[in-house]
């Protein structure tokens, strides 16, 4: 049984959003919820009542109402949501526009900056209208290649307020990586920063730029940011304008809101990259709107009293959850740097500074602050500090016992699971029950997340696949460029039809709990940032050295790191030389998160008759597991050079 952590004061239970909104539902469809539990199987039992009630409870700004909730709640994918119903997500998001801070910026090494709520709209209304005199209309994308900056989401805003679709990358990201995403979509403008700094090093994103755009016919105009020095130097970049030029200089400017469906496209998200080219896969405005609501309001106990932060970067969904953070009215505390620059304890610093009351970040930081023994509550002051989340890759237990007896006893840790798919969770926090060590709180109100065995049973107490059985809002509208709908229903629905199979292990305890196990198929998480492996082979397979490779991620001292294994040309050796070149090839033109910890020369790669890698086979065998399909390879007796290698077994 797992070990009780934490559990909330009945005034805690009393005060929370949670327990306002299960009252709310007990009012509005008679029932008598006391508790989580009831409460979410209502949920996925009356899908079109819960969400209904959802819109009501959020108070969702629309110019016109909805005629329907849903047309079909056994579609999956391809269920209507919200039919008939007329709204702008920035609109939503930008609903306060008074004194209040809305955004707190802490670059690495800087001093803390501040925007309040009406000068935030203020900004965004002058950038929005620099877009509209651009020619930037409903439908076109805006794309963003910049640190997490206040001016990454005054160009969101700006662009969503014209019925824009935005997308980002950030500024680590390799010109192959970038084009690999923007290259699919042909973005109509482009924000960046002319720079970025991390471990106290000033970093160049111009000459970057400079190469992307040259294979990027269709960005007409580049907006720099100044960060890294006043005046940039921009002359070398085709169309570019510095930001302060580019936004209109009219005073006193009113947004436009364009009005528009619930299922207008709003972002567009990338995959990790698997099997090639990432999958572009673009989310409705409503959907990402209501779902981040659900789980910002419900799950997260987030008002307007609330600072929160998220550790992340504009290339993660974390950034898009954490911004819609502004649609409750909270004030939003960016950071773009090294977290342990220029120490270890430099978040928890700015939590204390901040008085950060939500502070989230990924499994793999909380495991590198266990290994170099940080302890935050001996040194800073985390009075306001009300919950942590942690979310990117399973949280180990003794991460779970590490922030409890570390950062501060009377909190609620609050471990959460999605993915970039849903720009959510399908499992994260409840502010009415308690927190077990290693188990997240409880699955997310009306997603119907279960756990399947291999003949697609539901099963309890017992690991197997996690699948979602019945529609949500912030599902992807579509895949880009996939006209009949074959990637998408590939990507979720070609194992059990009509039902969402997302790729993780879990385990769903019979308190309702779930335990997440791992990736189920070969995505890497280093440091809890999902990351392709074809992004790597890209790289590797096109030097001479290298006739083949093949990536995993070893599971290593509670994260992930990744293992390159590669099958080298005839003659060549590998050398400390050999390996720093293969790591700055993949540095430069992927990103530093691609970079391999270990690199092992092996003389074989095993594959499948098909001619596919077995990343998983190799996984496993080098975690001592053992691998029941060898018939399905092509060459099974190359598994055995990945037995017991003494390099892995060490640091």
């Amino acid at each position: 049984m797992s070990k009780l952590l934490w559990k909330p004061t009945e005034e805690q239970i009393q005060s929370s959003n949670m327990y306002r909104f299960m009252n709310f539902i007990n009012e509005k469809y008679n029932q008598e919820f006391d508790d989580y539990a009831p409460l979410y199987k209502w949920s996925i039992d009356n899908i079109p009542d819960f969400w209904s009630a959802m819109w009501e409870f959020a108070d969702i700004i629309v110019s016109k109402p909805y005629t329907a909730v849903i047309d079909d709640v056994s579609k999956m994918p391809g269920a209507k949501w919200f039919d008939g119903a007329r709204l702008n997500f920035a609109e939503n998001l930008l609903r306060y526009r008074d004194d209040r801070v809305a955004l707190i910026f802490k670059g690495e090494g800087q001093p803390a900056t501040r925007m309040t709520y009406a000068e935030l709209y203020a900004e965004v209304a002058r950038v929005a209208m620099a877009l509209k005199d651009c020619g930037v209309v409903a439908g076109d994308r805006v794309v963003g290649f910049v640190p997490n900056m206040p001016a990454a989401i005054i160009a969101m805003l700006a662009a969503t307020s014209l019925g824009a679709t935005w997308s980002s990358c950030s500024p680590d990201f390799g010109i192959k990586g970038v084009l690999d995403r923007f290259g699919q979509i042909k973005p109509k403008v482009l924000f960046t920063a002319n720079g970025y700094f991390f471990k106290g090093k000033k970093l160049d994103s111009l000459d970057r730029i400079g190469n992307i755009i040259k294979e990027l016919p269709s960005i007409e105009k580049v907006v720099v940011v100044p960060y890294t020095e006043q005046e940039p130097d921009i002359s070398a970049i085709p169309n570019a304008v510095h930001y302060e030029s580019f936004k209109s200089s009219e005073p006193d400017l009113d947004i436009e809101f364009e009005q528009l469906p619930f299922d207008h496209p709003l972002y567009i998200m990338y995959s990790s990259g698997t099997t090639g080219l990432p999958k572009c896969m673009v989310q409705s405005a409503g959907g990402i709107l209501i779902h981040h609501l659900k789980e910002l309001m419900l799950h997260t106990n987030l008002s307007r009293e609330d600072t929160i932060f998220y550790f992340s970067t504009c290339g993660w969904m974390m950034w898009n959850w954490l911004t819609s953070s502004l649609a409750v009215g909270a004030s939003l505390v960016l950071f773009d740097g090294n977290p342990f620059h220029p120490h270890p304890g430099a978040l928890w610093e700015m939590a204390q500074d901040e008085k950060i009351t939500v502070f989230g970040t990924s499994a793999g930081y909380i495991a590198a602050l266990i290994n170099a023994d940080v302890k935050p509550r001996e040194t800073y002051d985390l009075t306001p500090l009300r919950a942590v989340l942690s979310t990117g890759s399973p949280l180990s237990i003794e991460g779970f016992e590490y922030i409890y007896n570390e950062v501060k006893a009377d909190l609620q840790l609050a471990s959460i699971s999605g993915g970039t798919d849903l720009n959510g969770c399908f499992a994260l926090g409840n502010p009415l029950g308690p927190v077990y060590a290693g188990e997240l709180q409880c699955r997310g109100l009306a997603m119907d997340v279960r756990a399947f065995d291999a003949e697609a049973k539901e099963i309890v107490n017992q690991e197997g696949e996690l699948v979602c059985c019945k529609p949500f809002p912030s599902m992807p509208i579509y895949f880009w460029e996939d006209p009949d709908g074959t990637k998408y229903h590939k990507a979720y629905f070609d194992v059990y039809p009509n039902i969402w199979r997302h790729g993780d292990y879990v385990t769903v305890t019979d308190r309702g709990g779930v335990v997440m196990l791992g990736r189920s198929d070969a995505t890497l998480n280093p440091g809890g940032v999902r990351i392709g492996t074809a992004e790597i082979y890209r790289q590797v397979e096109q030097m001479d050295d290298i006739d083949d490779s093949v990536v995993i991620g070893q599971n290593w001292n509670n994260d992930v790191r990744v293992v390159l294994f590669v099958k080298l040309a005839e003659g060549v050796e590998l050398t400390d030389e050999l390996k720093n070149k293969i790591k700055q090839t993949i540095r430069t033109n992927a990103s530093p998160r691609h970079v391999p910890a270990k690199i092992v020369s092996v003389p074989a790669v095993p594959y499948t008759l098909n001619m596919k890698k077995v990343e998983l086979a190799v996984k496993k065998v080098v975690e001592g597991r053992p691998v029941l399909n060898k018939d399905a390879l092509s060459n099974p007796e190359a598994l055995d050079y990945y037995a017991d290698i003494a390099e892995l077994q060490e640091e």
